[in-house]
C-alpha cells in the first residue's frame, strides 16, 4: 500500500468534520486534491470509508475501524516523535554514576533524589567503586560520572566540588583516648592503624599521609579493609584506630567513637568527574544540576 501519515491526518480530518469543505479548510489545502486523496485512500484499501449517497457525509463501519486504529498509529507516531527530541536533548535515557563511600554518606543520595524528580526519563544507574576504579571506568567509557576523592588532574577531564569535609578519628570505645572530647592527631603517632588498602584508597592516603607526616610520624596500619563499612568493623572489633571524615558519624555503630581532629583544619574533597566535551545531553543536564546545586 502506497499510502501513508499525510492520507491518514487527511482522514481523520474528515471524520472529525464530516464535511469535505471544512476539513480542507482545516488542512489548508483545496478541497478536490482532499477529495481525490481520500477517494485513493479508500481504492488502496478497498473499503469504502465515508457513505456519500445523502447530502451529509457519514464514516461507515468500516471507516469506524480504521479510524480507531489511525488515532492509535498517530499517537504512537507523536510519543515516538517526542521521545527522540527528548532523547536527543538528554532527558529520557541512561546515566551511570560512580560513587565513593564518602560521596554517598554525604551530599550525593540528596542530589541524585533531587536530579531524578527533575528528570524522571533519566534511568540513573549508581555504582560503588574506589576512585581509581571509577577513573578506570570513566576512561573506558563505563561511567558517564563519577563522585570521587578529588580533587584530580587528568588532561581531557572536567570536575566540579561536590562537598569538603573534614576529618575526624574513629576509636573503639574502650580505648584509652575515647572518653575525650577530642584530640590532636600527634596523639595518635604510637597507635596501630586500621584502613582501606594503599592501591584502592590511594586517593585518601594523598591526604592521610602527609597530615600524618606534618604531625611527626607514619601510620602503622595494620589491617585493611575494601570500604568504609569493613574500616569500621576492624575498629570495633579493637584492632587498631582509623582516620576518616565527619559523614561517617552516620554509619559508626554501637562500640565506636568518634572524636573530631583539633589540629587538622584540612578538608577531604569529594568532586564530580567526567569527560570534557562528551556530547552525551543527559550528562550535560547532570552536571548543569550539580553546578547549580553547588551554588545554592
Amino acid at each position: 500500500m502506497q499510502f501513508g501519515l499525510r492520507h491518514i491526518r487527511y482522514f481523520m480530518a474528515v471524520a472529525d468534520e464530516l464535511h469535505f469543505r471544512r476539513a480542507a479548510e482545516r488542512l489548508g489545502i483545496a478541497q478536490p486534491a482532499l477529495s481525490r486523496a481520500i477517494r485513493n485512500l479508500e481504492d488502496q484499501l478497498g473499503v469504502e470509508l465515508f457513505d456519500r449517497s445523502n447530502r451529509r457525509i457519514a464514516i461507515t463501519q468500516a471507516g469506524k475501524t480504521f479510524l480507531d486504529g489511525c488515532r492509535g498509529v498517530i499517537n504512537a507516531v507523536e510519543h515516538t516523535v517526542e521521545n527522540t527530541r527528548r532523547v536527543h536533548q538528554g532527558q529520557i535515557g541512561t546515566l551511570r554514576i560512580g560513587y565513593t563511600d564518602m560521596a554517598i554518606a554525604g551530599l550525593l543520595p540528596r542530589r541524585l533524589k533531587d536530579f531524578q524528580e527533575q528528570q524522571p526519563g533519566l534511568v540513573l544507574q549508581p555504582h560503588h567503586d574506589v576512585t581509581t576504579t571509577q577513573l578506570h571506568k570513566l576512561e573506558d567509557g563505563e561511567l558517564d560520572v563519577g563522585f570521587v576523592t578529588g580533587p584530580i588532574s587528568r588532561i581531557g577531564y572536567d570536575q566540579c566540588l561536590i562537598q569538603s569535609e573534614r576529618f575526624v578519628c574513629v576509636l573503639y570505645d574502650h580505648h584509652p583516648l575515647a572518653k575525650r572530647k577530642s584530640i590532636r592527631l600527634e596523639e595518635l603517632a604510637h597507635e596501630v592503624f586500621v584502613h582501606g588498602t594503599s592501591k584502592d584508597w590511594e586517593h585518601f592516603h594523598a591526604y592521610l599521609i602527609p597530615l600524618c607526616r606534618r604531625s611527626g610520624f607514619v601510620p602503622r596500619v595494620v589491617q585493611e579493609a575494601f570500604n568504609t563499612a569493613g574500616i569500621l568493623g576492624l575498629v570495633a572489633c579493637g584492632m587498631g584506630v582509623t582516620i576518616l571524615t565527619e559523614s561517617v558519624r552516620g554509619s559508626a555503630g554501637a562500640g565506636l567513637v568518634v572524636l573530631p581532629l583539633e589540629d587538622i583544619a584540612e578538608q577531604l574533597q569529594t568532586v564530580a568527574i567526567w569527560k570534557a566535551r562528551s556530547g552525551d545531553r543527559a550528562t550535560g543536564l547532570f552536571i548543569d544540576f550539580l553546578r547549580e546545586a553547588g551554588e545554592e
